[in-house]
């Protein structure tokens, strides 16, 4: 008996295990969802900026892929709401935030402006807050040609996006895609509604395309941008133009007020 009662409390723990498994790929299945266009070539051409879109900031863009995502149709997405986790944007709503991002290459000055961004700055000042950043990397840098910018606050310092905490919508984003030096922006995945915890700072003027709905603007860097151009005049670990910094940059804190 006691055998078999060991077996149903073994099975029924594994059914909770499969089913809370099975509500995470819902959950990570809905959040991932792309509006469709009319007709099946814009669809194809859709989905084709979409996934370039998706890897933008975790893989190596090519000029051929800069083109196609240059040429394809813009994306209406209808929003989702944020889950309980997000702060609301009212709590930044209105403000200024001042502060410094410390970090292994120097203090960097910088300013998140809640007046255009609040939800983003929202996020942002919360996470800072809790102390999230202490520890984490900037793990990607980006030196093209028309782009080049510092990626950093993933998770586990691999550029994957945490699926338990990711919102939107995208704000304060240029019609024209250009991203003056100093910005500080919101990374994100294939939808408007896929930000998450990392940011990436802008090191000198970048062209990026829009067509997916772009990057929220958030803030800017007020000073000690010059050490981020430092890292990227010491390039890419093991050369190219997009990967780990050869300079690996940790940050210690960011402290906002």
């Amino acid at each position: 008996m006691a055998v078999d009662r060991r077996g149903r409390e073994m099975r029924r723990h594994i059914s909770q295990i499969e089913a809370r498994r099975e509500l995470k790929r819902a959950q990570e299945k809905r959040r991932r969802k792309d509006s469709t266009v009319a007709g099946i070539a814009a669809a194809a051409t859709l989905a084709l900026a979409v996934l370039l879109q998706a890897v933008w900031f975790s893989s190596d863009p090519t000029a051929a892929e800069i083109d196609a995502l240059e040429e394809s149709p813009g994306v209406t997405e209808t929003a989702e709401p944020n889950s309980a986790n997000i702060p609301d944007p009212s709590i930044a709503e209105g403000k200024v935030f001042e502060g410094t991002l410390s970090t292994s290459i120097g203090d960097i000055g910088v300013e998140l402006d809640g007046n255009v961004a609040p939800q983003a700055v929202a996020v942002f000042s919360s996470l800072a807050e809790e102390g999230f950043f202490e520890g984490k990397t900037c793990h990607r840098l980006t030196t093209a040609e028309s782009m080049g910018v510092l990626q950093c606050g993933s998770l586990n310092g691999d550029g994957v996006g945490d699926p338990a905490y990711q919102w939107g919508p995208v704000e304060n984003t240029p019609a024209d895609g250009l991203y003056p030096a100093g910005s500080i922006a919101v990374a994100r995945g294939a939808s408007t509604d896929s930000n998450g915890t990392q940011f990436f700072i802008v090191y000198k003027d970048s062209q990026i395309p829009q067509n997916t709905g772009g990057y929220t603007i958030m803030g800017s860097v007020t000073s000690g941008l010059d050490a981020v151009q430092e890292v990227a005049e010491a390039g890419v670990e093991g050369g190219g133009e997009d990967g780990a910094p050869a300079t690996p940059v940790t940050i210690d804190s960011l402290t906002l007020q």
